[in-house]
């Protein structure tokens, strides 16, 4: 009898992660994880305990890796603001058109698709969004010190905004001929700060 093949249960999860990326969760088999690991199904549930346990992991892989991304740009790239915030927004349009299977952004597929009954994959896109809605209002805060933003301004409601947008354009890049409507939508909203 030959030894069982041995896997990497991290790459494991980035390749699941793809797969649901791509597929949703209910479209996802776990024939479909079994072809993407190259493992057994016992080998499956017995890493990973069941299909719902590895999308947990592949989602979680997902905000400490792609969603993550953004936030970062917006704390530490280079730059005014406004700057980061569009060229932050403008990359996550450019990354969705780019993609030739337009699979968007994996917690707002998760929101959208997901019963809302799921509070494991719920809590992670919860966590996610406020992340991310946390980066917006501290450059929003950042922009009212140096005076790019009005001092008016409130940061938590643009903050909340900005998610808002960010949500609406990952959705409308899955269907969207090309990026035009997203870059006036980007536009807009710079302009009301």
């Amino acid at each position: 009898m030959g030894r069982p093949k041995q896997f990497d249960p991290e790459t494991a999860v980035e390749q699941a992660m793809q797969v649901f990326w791509r597929k949703g969760y209910g479209d996802t088999t776990p024939q479909d994880l079994v072809d993407a690991l190259g493992i057994g199904k016992g080998s499956l549930y017995h890493a990973f305990g069941s299909k719902h346990g590895l999308f947990e992991l592949a989602l979680r892989h997902y905000g400490d890796t792609q969603a993550k991304a953004l936030t970062d740009l917006l704390a530490e790239g280079e730059g005014t603001v406004k700057e980061r915030l569009r060229k932050g927004l403008e990359l996550l349009v450019e990354m969705d058109l780019a993609d030739p299977d337009r699979r968007g952004c994996m917690a707002v597929n998760t929101a959208t698709g997901l019963p809302r009954a799921d509070e494991a994959a719920s809590g992670l896109v919860r966590g996610m969004f406020a992340r991310t809605e946390d980066a917006f209002r501290a450059l929003v805060e950042e922009g009212k010190r140096s005076g790019e933003i009005a001092p008016d301004r409130d940061a938590a409601a643009v903050g909340s905004l900005l998610l808002n947008t960010v949500v609406g354009l990952r959705v409308t890049a899955r269907v969207a001929d090309g990026p035009d409507g997203m870059r006036r939508t980007i536009q807009a909203v710079l302009d009301l700060l």
